[in-house]
Formats: structure tokens, C-alpha cells, sequence
């Protein structure tokens, strides 16, 4: 994948500077986000609709062609070890590694049929968070926002305790390492990140603790930021800086408050709901998610990038994110942990939705950046030091899957020929699945934002909703 590289935001005038650093969000101070939010109103949408999305990431690219597309009877070169299995669904079948996925084909639908052009992890990452052609084929830093990014500015407005774009994912991952930038929309539609491990003992939520906990550091920080009110009301008197004291309180609320704690508290979920998504840090950021959407965020980032963490011990021939390259990985191997975790932690999360009654106002989406080649390579591996099977990228086809959000489920859209390779029918891009999550937001997605230099940006350029997900 591409290097991390720092976010590039653009000109900060001198009260934004001075303000950094209090209760900070991943580099931004909270009180800032809210500000800064309230600053941008004016030139937004707001949205105030109960509606929420589950952004499941796979970065590195899923295998179209072991999951979701499978071609039993494609050339040996093609076809990958596994077989496929029925599921409730008649002319659904899913890999044998994913017997879940069996059980309730029914509450999802399978896309087959999405294609572009953008061969590198980069341009990969960009083309799908946005909806957008990227500037650039490579590296990961948005010329454009990211979906969850436009949908914090819709909402702006919306105000119940909890920031309305949360993401979880790696520690030490920024948000351009999976184009998460907001672009021209500004820090202020950053997500709040949620970094680790949920499983790990040292997990904690940045700026959300029991008060007694954040009392000593909330009242050193709030003396600082008195000096830095009382510098900045010197030299300026005007009304934005007489308001600022009612955002750095909602900040202060926001970390302080039952609500907040209580959305992140896994506590509070049973044994048996915490073992029906896996003690393992994809289940317990899957239910983390659910949580959240339940208490009201609007968008939910949930990166599954490396199942070999909490206790899952790492083999020889396995890699770290979906990147499936021979030189990488033994494929087969790797899928043989990786795909049960998978299956358990997005299962668990699609029933979870559906069992509380959360399905028609959440809709879950499960996607990476594009496939993998339909046939083989082999490649001796870079850890093995042996001839190992592999996949390479491949944005002229992939799959992904979506569930909830009122939708007609139990069923496929469209289909790749015989070898995987591209599209047989219903040719779709990103776009098209933006369309449609942007329709279940209330959104609409022909509506502009300017950008640095003030032209206006259509949310999407293009793209129409899937209608056969549409309620009949």
C-alpha cells in the first residue's frame, strides 16, 4: 500500500492555530470541529434524517473470485482451491470458508458487477471513498472528499452528543492512508478516529473516559484554553469569538457525557453478543459500530485490515492487509484464517442489525478498492522464500455486498464472465453504489460544495442509484 503521508488542509488562520492542541481529535482540537462546523453552516445541506451507514473497508482488495464470484468451472489457472456453497438463496453461492454468509443470504445482496480503472492501492482507495476520477493514479491523499466526509457536512446541524462521522481503525493510520481526507471540505469533516485493538487491554477511546478519570487533564487543558480565549478576545472582539465558549462546551460535554461513554462502553453487550461477533478486533469493531449507529452517528467506518491480532498469531505465509499478491502470501493459506473471522464478524453485525430492528434506518456496506486477478500468479514469497499462489489487482472487476437500509435483499446484481475477469451484464461503478447510499441518506448527491478555489463540486459527478435495491 502507500506510504502515509501527513494531511495537507490548507492555509489556518491564527485563531484556528491557537486553538490545536485543546482536547485534541486526531490532530484537531474537538471544540474546533465544532466551530469550525458552525462556521461552514451557511454554505451546507443539512440533512436531519435517522438514517445511518456501517462502512465495512477492506483495504488491499478483497479476491472477487473466493468470495462472492466464484467460477467452479473456469480453467485450473482461474478457479483458486476453494468450493462454493449453496445458500438460502437460490443462484447465490459463497465460498465453502464462509458458511455464515450461507445461513443469511437472505438479509444481504451481492454486487458482481462493479469496474474502474485504477490499478494502484492509491488511486484504488481514492476512486471508491469518493465517487470521483482522482487527479492521480497513486498515493492516498483525497483531491476530493470522502464519502463520510460529505455526510458530516450534511449534518452538521445534527447535534446529540456524539460526532456524526466516527472511523475505526489501525493505531498510527491516518486518514489519508485510506483516503479518508476531507479535501476541500476542510478538517472540520475529519472523522473521529478510534484507533487499536478493542480487544487489546490497553484499548481506550481518545476523549472519552469516566470524568473522574479526565477531570485533572479537562482542567489543565481548559486553563490553557482560557489563556488562549483571553489572548485571542484581545485582538478580536467579534461575535465568532464570543460564541466560540458554547462549542468548546459541547466539546467538553461530548467527552464528559453518559451518552458518549456509554456508545463506546463493550461492556455493557453480553458474553454470548461479544462472542457471536468474535472475541478477535474485527467482531469487536463490527459491534462497536452497531453501537454507535444505535446512539445516533450517522457514518461508521470499520476498517478489517489484519486478522492476525488479538491472539491470532500471525503465520509465515500470511500478510497483513487483502492484498494477496504471491510474493506477498500463500492466498490459500491466508484465506483459511482470514475468511472465518470475516464471516463471523459480518454476519454477527448484518443479524445484529436486522434482530434490533435497526435495519431500516442502517445500511451496511462491505467493500475494499477493486478485486484480484482472475488467474493466478505464483511468486516465491518474500517471507516463505517458496513458491506460493497469489492474486494481483484488479479494478476491472469485484464484488461487494450490502445489507439493511430498507433494501431488497436475497439476491445478486449483476454478473462477470465465465473467468471473472469483467462484467457480463449490469455494468456498475462506484459511483452507482455512492448513488444509492447518498439516496438512503436523504441525501442529494447533485448537490455542490466549492471547493479551494470556489468552484462548485457536485457531490457526485455521476452516477444513478442501483434501483434493484430500491423497496418494490
Amino acid at each position: 500500500m502507500s506510504r502515509a503521508r501527513q494531511i495537507c488542509s490548507g492555509p489556518a488562520t491564527r485563531r484556528e492555530f491557537l486553538s490545536v492542541g485543546a482536547l485534541g481529535l486526531g490532530g484537531l482540537a474537538m471544540s474546533d470541529l465544532f466551530r469550525l462546523q458552525a462556521q461552514a453552516a451557511e454554505a451546507g445541506h443539512p440533512i436531519d434524517q435517522d438514517t445511518a451507514v456501517i462502512f465495512v473497508w477492506l483495504p488491499g482488495g478483497p479476491p472477487h473470485m473466493d468470495m462472492y464470484d466464484m467460477k467452479p468451472n473456469a480453467p485450473t489457472e482461474y478457479r483458486g482451491a476453494f468450493q462454493p456453497i449453496s445458500t438460502r438463496v437460490p443462484g447465490l453461492d459463497v465460498c465453502e470458508l464462509m458458511p455464515r454468509h450461507a445461513a443469511i443470504a437472505d438479509k444481504y445482496a451481492v454486487i458482481r458487477s462493479v469496474s474502474h480503472t485504477f490499478a494502484d492501492h492509491g488511486g484504488g482507495h481514492k476512486r471508491m471513498m469518493t465517487g470521483r476520477i482522482p487527479k492521480t493514479p497513486v498515493d492516498t491523499v483525497n483531491d476530493a472528499p470522502a464519502t463520510g466526509s460529505i455526510v458530516a457536512k450534511c449534518r452538521e446541524n445534527r447535534n446529540n452528543g456524539l460526532p456524526n462521522y466516527i472511523s475505526m481503525n489501525p493505531g498510527g493510520r491516518t486518514n489519508d492512508v485510506f483516503a479518508q481526507g476531507a479535501a476541500y471540505l476542510g478538517n472540520a469533516y475529519l472523522p473521529f478516529n478510534v484507533e487499536g485493538d478493542p480487544m487489546a487491554p490497553n484499548f481506550v477511546v481518545p476523549n472519552v473516559a469516566p470524568v473522574a478519570d479526565l477531570a485533572k487533564r479537562v482542567d489543565d487543558r481548559m486553563q490553557l484554553l482560557g489563556g488562549l480565549d483571553r489572548i485571542e478576545r484581545q485582538i478580536d472582539a467579534t461575535r465568532l469569538m464570543d460564541s466560540m465558549d458554547k462549542y468548546q462546551q459541547r466539546a467538553v460535554g461530548m467527552i464528559t457525557s453518559d451518552r458518549a461513554r456509554k456508545a463506546f462502553d463493550l461492556s455493557a453487550e453480553s458474553d454470548a453478543v461479544r462472542d457471536r461477533y468474535g472475541r478477535h478486533c474485527w467482531g469487536q469493531r463490527a459491534l462497536l459500530a452497531r453501537r454507535l449507529v444505535e446512539a445516533g452517528v450517522s457514518f461508521v467506518s470499520v476498517v478489517m485490515e489484519n486478522p492476525y491480532q488479538s491472539g491470532i498469531v500471525h503465520q509465515k505465509q500470511g500478510v497483513y492487509n487483502w492484498d494477496s499478491h504471491a510474493v506477498n502470501c500463500h492466498i490459500w493459506d491466508d484465506l483459511k484464517v482470514r475468511l472465518p473471522i470475516y464471516d463471523q464478524a459480518v454476519t454477527a453485525l448484518i443479524e445484529d442489525v436486522y434482530q434490533r430492528g435497526l435495519d431500516r434506518r442502517t445500511l451496511i456496506l462491505v467493500t475494499g478498492e477493486f478485486g484480484r486477478t482472475p488467474r493466478l500468479e505464483n511468486s516465491v514469497g518474500s517471507q516463505t522464500g517458496v513458491m506460493q499462489p497469489g492474486r494481483d489487482h484488479w479494478p476491472q472487476a469485484m464484488s461487494f455486498i450490502m445489507s439493511g437500509g430498507g433494501m431488497r435483499t436475497g439476491q445478486v446484481i449483476g454478473s462477470t464472465n465465465s473467468k471473472g475477469e469483467h462484467p457480463a451484464d449490469r455494468p456498475l461503478t462506484p459511483n452507482d453504489l455512492w448513488a444509492t447510499v447518498y439516496r438512503h441518506l436523504g441525501i442529494d448527491f447533485t448537490d455542490s460544495f466549492p471547493d479551494y478555489r470556489g468552484r462548485p463540486m457536485p457531490i457526485l459527478p455521476f452516477g444513478d442509484v442501483i434501483t434493484e435495491l430500491l423497496p418494490a
